[in-house]
């Protein structure tokens, strides 16, 4: 049997709440363990959902029922977390209002039946049709015939369970699965709930003053539940009065049934056809083979702004992409300046130019007649003097100073036969 087994009611035999409890039986050490087994069937019941989706052979239509603060709102929070919006429908129903008065009682909920393929999941729904209405006796302000505003209360609902009964049958014959859910809470566990939402500021929007007009009538709603289950539990909708006390485990067991009733459909990816998946190649060659498609103008002109962007953030300076001819000007500068350092007619230019006075008295040193040499070796110089001294021409600062210095008679004698040579070595030079 299934762990949700003994809270099922499909009409072969009456089920009393005082038979069953709202903790579940369950310790809270447990809890742990039950969450992770609630997110595990999430993955499954995400993946059978996507199959439904696509198959689109069978509709799924989950109905919770409850007292307030039973926790449906948290239910649908936390077992459908993940599914793929575009294939639910939610929907609220309440106290039917003015509108939905004029119109049969299953109007409202003809519009949102979904279509086969999606899960339509219905946080109350046409059964307040049968349980608000029962309690508050609204079906006698109703605005009809005698004949019906007329008839005894239990046979007026008596009925309205007949009519659910045949509208539900009439869903599974259209190929729809309708799945019902009572949260069973306890008493005392609706009061907890109620002061904290009463005293939890993030809590007081959940609250209402006719919540507490409802409790109230606690014990008519419990015998009008159980009435209403056992008289519209079926085979192909059955009921499922799941203790609420404990919202971990109460999450737990609608994961389960939720996952189980997924499975018995059975939804598949649809299968291709020869023909079809031939036109799937053909379609791939077709991609495959296709040459680029060059960008647009505009998409070319937003592409360049990005990439001229990304490389400004890079560095400092201007940049280079963005001035290739400054580029190219700074290599031409380059290029010439190395042009002319090797062209063959500039050098022979050069070399043609008129050499500088100093030039020219460096090389007539430099081609001194013997006779010159052998005056100038007559000359007694020191030695440091003479090797720093030779082949240069010396200062006229030096000059002046030597002038300066009073000569003795072997300087005398030194001058003039350096004169003397210097007179012979003019002469020579002309001759030549």
């Amino acid at each position: 049997m299934k762990v949700y087994g003994k809270y099922k009611v499909n009409g072969t035999e009456n089920v009393s709440f005082d038979d069953l409890d709202t903790d579940g039986g369950v310790p809270r050490e447990d809890k742990a363990k039950y969450v992770k087994k609630t997110e595990k069937n999430q993955k499954k019941i995400q993946l059978l959902q996507d199959k439904l989706y696509a198959d689109g052979r069978e509709g799924l239509i989950i109905i919770l029922q409850a007292m307030d603060a039973a926790g449906k709102d948290g239910t649908i929070k936390h077992v459908l977390s993940g599914v793929n919006p575009q294939g639910i429908d939610v929907y609220s129903f309440k106290q039917p209002n003015s509108t939905e008065l004029s119109h049969d009682f299953l109007w409202r909920i003809g519009c949102c039946i979904p279509a086969r393929g999606k899960i339509g999941l219905f946080n109350r729904s046409y059964y307040e049709d049968v349980l608000v209405v029962q309690v508050h006796e609204i079906n006698k302000k109703y605005h009809m015939a005698d004949r019906i505003v007329g008839m005894d209360t239990k046979d007026f609902f008596a009925k309205r369970y007949k009519d659910i009964v045949h509208f539900e049958n009439y869903l599974y014959h259209n190929s729809y699965r309708v799945v019902k859910i009572f949260l069973h809470l306890s008493k005392d566990e609706q009061k907890r709930r109620f002061l904290s939402r009463i005293e939890l500021p993030e809590k007081n929007w959940k609250f209402s003053s006719s919540d507490i007009r409802e409790r109230e009538d606690w014990a008519h709603y419990q015998t009008i539940y159980e009435d209403v289950i056992n008289s519209t539990a079926s085979k192909h909708a059955p009921w499922y009065v799941l203790p609420a006390d404990q919202k971990w485990y109460t999450r737990y067991l609608v994961s389960e049934i939720i996952l189980d009733t997924l499975k018995k459909i059975g939804p598949e990816y649809p299968k291709l056809s020869i023909q079809q998946i031939n036109d799937l190649q053909k379609c791939k060659m077709a991609l495959m083979t296709e040459q680029d498609i060059p960008l647009k103008p505009q998409d070319k002109k937003e592409n360049d702004k990005k990439a001229n962007s990304d490389s400004g953030k890079k560095k400092d300076g201007p940049d280079k992409k963005a001035n290739p001819d400054k580029k190219k000007d700074t290599a031409d500068k380059k290029k010439d300046t190395a042009d002319k350092k090797k062209d063959p007619v500039d050098k022979k230019a050069d070399s043609g130019k008129k050499k500088e006075p100093a030039d020219k008295k460096a090389n007539s040193d430099k081609k001194k007649d013997p006779a010159d040499k052998k005056a100038d070796s007559g000359k007694k110089k020191d030695p440091a003097d003479g090797k720093a001294d030779s082949g240069k021409k010396k200062d006229p600062a030096d000059g002046k100073a030597d002038s300066g210095k009073k000569k003795g008679p072997a300087d005398k004698n030194a001058d003039s036969s350096g004169a003397k040579t210097t007179g012979k070595s003019a002469l020579d030079k002309k001759k030549a």
